[in-house]
């Protein structure tokens, strides 16, 4: 199995012990994400003390009115790194909104050129902004990775271009019949799981919080939806993330 979407500068915990328990529990690989450019400084660092680890760098929605929306060069010379592997988290948040739709725009704009410029796949976080993150992807002509999927009204679009749709725990929760009718609509060879820790615990564990270790009940669930062992979705899902992130 790999965690293609977790905050590991944001657990509670040492990375290195986090890291630790996910080898233990049979996640293979992690990827750990930047959403600001010391959120990406912290990412990069935790990735160099692991072999297994690699980072996604980039600057969230929530940061689109902030100084760090100003500071794509400095975004493009961390992407530089060996074990920077993608440009994001980045995209479009209408729940919080915590910037205007304009500013996030033009900040997920700015990373889609650099990701283009670099031939590195993109990270889209997409909330309540189906139409709109559809539209601003329309002209993208990399990989596109849609991370914690939630947005149902997204998955035509996403299924008709390939995207990798990528699915974290709260496809586990009682109420998301939606999140998992889309579980199974997405073909094998496009599926990825993550656990977005520290955030979204899958159901059996609600209440802590979330690490990568945690990646095992999610894959039971996605296997129970897609009629299919859960070992078998893990192996396809860890394929999947080698070839939609380049990991070795």
């Amino acid at each position: 199995m790999i965690d293609t979407h977790a905050h590991l500068d944001a657990c509670e915990e040492p990375a290195s012990t986090v890291v630790e328990r996910a080898r233990a529990a049979g996640v293979e690989g992690i990827v750990t994400i930047g959403t600001g450019i010391d959120s990406c400084r912290a990412a990069l660092a935790i990735a160099e003390e692991h072999d297994h680890v690699h980072a996604a760098l980039g600057i969230d929605p929530h940061r689109a009115a902030s100084a760090d929306a100003e500071r794509i060069e400095e975004l493009r010379e961390l992407l530089a790194h060996p074990k920077a592997v993608a440009v994001g988290e980045t995209g479009l948040d209408n729940a919080r909104r915590l910037a205007t739709p304009a500013e996030q725009r033009r900040l997920l704009d700015a990373q889609l050129a650099l990701a283009d410029e670099l031939g590195l796949p993109v990270v889209i976080h997409s909330r309540d902004a189906a139409e709109e993150t559809a539209d601003a992807l329309a002209s993208f002509p990399g990989t596109v990775v849609l991370h914690c999927f939630s947005s149902p009204a997204l998955l035509p679009a996403a299924l008709e271009r390939g995207y990798y749709v990528s699915f974290a725990g709260n496809v586990t929760y009682p109420k998301a019949d939606d999140l998992r009718a889309c579980a199974r609509a997405v073909p094998a060879d496009r599926l990825l799981v993550e656990t977005d820790s520290p955030y979204l615990a899958p159901q059996s564990v609600r209440g802590r919080p979330n690490e990568p270790a945690y990646l095992v009940h999610t894959v039971a669930v996605l296997g129970a939806v897609r009629g299919t062992e859960p070992a078998e979705v893990g192996r396809a899902t860890r394929e999947n993330a080698r070839t939609a992130f380049g990991l070795p």
